[in-house]
């Protein structure tokens, strides 16, 4: 059977938002991308997202011809905290049963990302009788794992739902094998149920520039050293431990301050921003505890048009998360022939190969991550070995051959689908 129509659903964030903000990340990017690639291929796409802003349109159509980006009104048309959207589900499922009624269309699978969509695409299993392929990006009981503060856990609720949608999707799909055993062993997975297949990155968009035009065209001096870090600034992604590693380089090589300068992409640094944001608050009051107010700079959430030349810019892009299921930072930096430094953890432990395309640090340890940025920044023809290196790992998971995979993997789940079409 082919697929022609599939509903993707990313309720709680928009895959057209800026990247960087609170709840905007590597997610984001894969539902964005993915879409695109499948509508490219002549598959209509319909993505489910809550309306966030009454001034947006309801309906884009940044996807392509047969692409659309659908805001729902669930909840307050406002920035709003994902725990308490569980509530307005219900508004969510009938606001997506009511579109397809008035559009007159039929969907072939229900494509749904993180846990509050693998709730509704059961809503939705019921009410058409199609089959759910769910992805989570980010495992509520591996996040719990490395809480070090009661406000970084997950709720009890998290944990319920995707224990459920676990045993009720079609199948899962995870983004390395790492994460299929982590599915295996703390939720009781089916392994038959469980498909491993990487996220994609866009080559067209990520792919080497000339490191004298990116650092121009973003405006750092061309003689310059940058140790660049992208993402969401949460306490898991591990800012602080760059920062401390950052400050004993400096300590030990003074003369850094002249040259060198360290770029944090992600969230809104100002006043109000850090009012929202505890965690930015509180990573730049440690920048001026050490010391390094000279070096670090804040640079706020990018659009993702840019981010190309951030990574052209950078010597090295540094990934110290405690936890990522993958982290599609890394594979994008290496796409555009950047090396990298990550933490030894999760999906970054099977991404980034140690010594090859960059290298992987013990978590939470600023002495081995200072080591390993010393080495790089310290030697150009290892920084453009590796570099060369990661370009070529990167284009192996260049969004047509992933699509590839992906597809294959619907049109199995729909031949074998037990569900009858019931619109």
């Amino acid at each position: 059977m082919t697929i022609q129509r599939i509903a993707m659903l990313s309720v709680h964030t928009c895959p057209l938002a800026t990247l960087g903000g609170k709840e905007t990340g590597g997610m984001n990017v894969y539902v964005r991308d993915l879409s695109r690639e499948l509508v490219r291929r002549g598959i209509a796409v319909d993505v489910f997202t809550r309306s966030q802003n009454p001034q947006v349109a309801k309906v884009s159509h940044r996807l392509g011809p047969l692409g659309r980006v659908v805001h729902l009104v669930a909840g307050p048309e406002a920035p709003y905290d994902k725990y308490r959207l569980f509530d307005h589900l219900p508004a969510f499922v009938e606001g997506v049963i009511a579109f397809a009624e008035a559009e007159r269309v039929r969907y072939d699978l229900l494509h749904s990302h993180y846990w509050l969509s693998g709730w509704v695409a059961r809503a939705l299993r019921e009410r058409w009788g199609i089959p759910i392929v769910q992805m989570f990006h980010t495992l509520g009981h591996l996040k719990n794992r490395i809480a070090r503060r009661p406000e970084e856990r997950e709720p009890p609720l998290r944990i319920a739902v995707e224990t459920e949608i676990v045993q009720f999707a079609d199948r899962l799909v995870a983004a390395t094998p790492v994460e299929k055993d982590q599915l295996i062993e703390f939720y009781g997975a089916d392994p038959d149920r469980i498909a491993v297949i990487p996220p994609g990155v866009d080559l067209n968009r990520f792919h080497p520039i000339e490191p004298t035009l990116a650092k121009q065209t973003i405006g750092i001096p061309v003689e310059h050293r940058m140790v660049l870090f992208v993402g969401r600034i949460e306490p898991l992604k591990g800012i602080d431990t760059l920062m401390r590693a950052m400050a004993l380089l400096v300590r030990r090589h003074p003369d850094w301050l002249r040259d060198t300068c360290v770029s944090i992409i992600g969230g809104d640094p100002s006043p109000e921003g850090q009012r929202e944001n505890a965690e930015m608050a509180r990573l730049q009051r440690l920048r001026e505890e050490l010391g390094i107010g000279d070096l670090v700079t804040f640079l706020g959430a990018k659009d993702q048009d840019t981010l190309q030349y951030y990574y052209s810019a950078a010597e090295v892009v540094v990934v110290p998360s405690h936890y990522e299921s993958f982290g599609m930072v890394a594979l994008e930096a290496m796409a555009c022939g950047t090396p990298v430094i990550a933490s030894d953890v999760g999906g970054l432990a099977y991404l980034v190969r140690d010594g090859a395309t960059g290298f992987r640090v013990p978590d939470r340890d600023p002495e081995a991550l200072a080591a390993a940025i010393l080495r790089l920044m310290e030697d150009p023809l290892l920084r453009q070995r590796m570099g060369y290196r990661a370009q070529c790992w990167a284009e192996g998971y260049a969004w047509p051959i992933i699509a590839d995979q992906l597809l294959a993997l619907f049109e199995q789940v729909q031949t074998m689908s037990p569900w009858v079409c019931a619109i």
